[in-house]
């Protein structure tokens, strides 16, 4: 999912919300988002969470991308926090 957050939020533009379903899937999601912005010249400003906790978070300042389990992003429920922003994409 990504969210338009320009005007609702003041600390970035977009929110990508996305889940994986193990450790592996986490991993890689991580890995190729970081590297594809790496490739393009962006790097991260701040990473928070761990593979392990359920949730990453990495803030490239204008884009900050939400890595979750499925249960953890239940619990957190951004998408519902956040749901003033407007509705840039949704992949089922």
């Amino acid at each position: 999912m990504l969210l338009d957050t320009r005007q609702v939020c003041s600390f970035t533009d977009y929110f990508v919300m996305c889940s994986g379903d193990s450790r592996q899937q986490i991993e890689a999601i991580r890995d190729e988002v970081s590297r594809a912005l790496k490739k393009e010249g962006v790097l991260p400003h701040h990473c928070e969470g761990t593979v392990d906790s359920g949730w990453l978070l990495i803030d490239f300042n204008d884009v900050i991308v939400h890595i979750f389990t499925p249960p953890e992003r239940e619990r957190y429920h951004l998408d519902r926090l956040w749901n003033e922003a407007a509705l840039v994409v949704r992949i089922q």
